[in-house]
C-alpha cells in the first residue's frame, strides 16, 4: 500500500473512531499532498510524500522551540503530539552510531578529505538516507570529521 492510500485509511478510521487530534494532523497532511497534486499534475510518489512529512515534522520542531522559549508550554504540548502523529509515517531514524558508520563509511568511499568535499559527502548521505537524518546533525558530524 503507498503512503498516499495508507494516510487516506488512516484518515477514515480515526474519523470514524471521532480522534480528534489524529484526523486533524491527518486531514492537514491531506491537504497538502492535495495542493502538491494540483501543482504537479500527478499523483505524489512515496519520496515526495516523505518529504512533505519531514518538512512538517521540521516545522512542529521549529514550533515548540518558539512556544517554549515564550512560555506557551499548552501550544508547545500540542505540536509536540503532532509531530509524534506525523513522525508514525516517516522510517525510523539511524541511531547516532548508525550514522557516524554511514558518514565514515562514505568519507572513505568518496575519498573525501578536507572541508573542500563536505558538499559531496552530505549530498551522498542525504540522497541514501533521505527522511532518516536529521540534516543539522549530520553536516556537524561530517564536518567534525572532515576536519579532524
Amino acid at each position: 500500500m503507498s503512503l498516499l492510500k495508507k494516510i487516506g485509511s488512516d484518515y477514515i478510521a480515526a474519523y470514524k473512531a471521532k480522534d480528534k487530534d489524529r484526523v486533524s494532523v491527518l486531514r492537514m497532511l491531506k491537504s497538502e499532498l492535495k495542493n502538491k497534486q494540483v501543482e504537479t499534475g500527478n499523483e505524489p510518489s512515496d519520496a515526495e510524500v516523505l518529504d512533505l512529512i519531514t518538512k512538517q515534522v521540521k516545522q512542529r520542531k521549529e514550533s515548540i522551540e518558539q512556544y517554549s522559549n515564550a512560555g506557551r508550554e499548552e501550544l508547545a504540548e500540542q505540536e509536540a503530539a503532532e509531530m509524534a502523529l506525523l513522525k508514525e509515517y516517516l522510517p525510523e531514524a539511524l541511531t547516532q552510531e548508525e550514522l557516524e558508520k554511514a558518514i565514515d563509511d562514505t568519507i572513505a568511499e568518496l575519498g573525501a578529505e578536507g572541508m573542500k568535499d563536505m558538499g559531496r559527502v552530505m549530498g551522498q548521505i542525504t540522497a541514501a538516507y533521505k527522511g532518516r537524518i536529521d540534516g543539522k546533525v549530520a553536516s556537524s558530524l561530517v564536518r567534525a570529521k572532515l576536519n579532524a
